[in-house]
């Protein structure tokens, strides 16, 4: 079992074409072919933790994304935020999350804190 490590974008995605065919195969675990694509997994997420880090998402974006999956519209932040007209300054970046905002909103509907404590992108 040759197994190269991933130094170019090229090996990166000829791994990920041969990780895919193992995972195709479906092998047990502890057979060659099993060991084979443990390794090649592991290969891949290491490179791709060095080359393609994911960045931590906007507090304000994390905030609309949870309202759109679970369907809520500004009035369902209120016990989370406040005042009606507090939600939309939030939610329009022109006024902060308090500490007590990012605890109510962590509590309620499940927002990472540090997604939440994150300095906000400007719009």
């Amino acid at each position: 079992m040759e197994i190269r490590p991933i130094h170019t974008e090229a090996d990166y995605k000829a791994t990920l074409k041969e990780v895919s065919a193992l995972v195709d195969l479906d092998p047990a675990s502890g057979t060659p072919e099993g060991d084979r694509l443990d390794v090649l997994s592991t290969l891949v997420q290491a490179w791709e933790t060095r080359h393609l880090p994911i960045e931590a998402p906007d507090p304000i974006e994390a905030i609309k994304f949870r309202m759109e999956q679970e369907g809520l519209e500004a009035k369902d932040l209120e016990p989370y935020i406040g005042q009606r007209n507090r939600v939309y300054e939030v939610l329009n970046r022109k006024r902060a999350l308090s500490v007590g905002m990012i605890r109510r909103l962590h509590q309620g509907l499940g927002i990472p804190a540090e997604v939440l404590i994150a300095e906000p992108r400007q719009a």
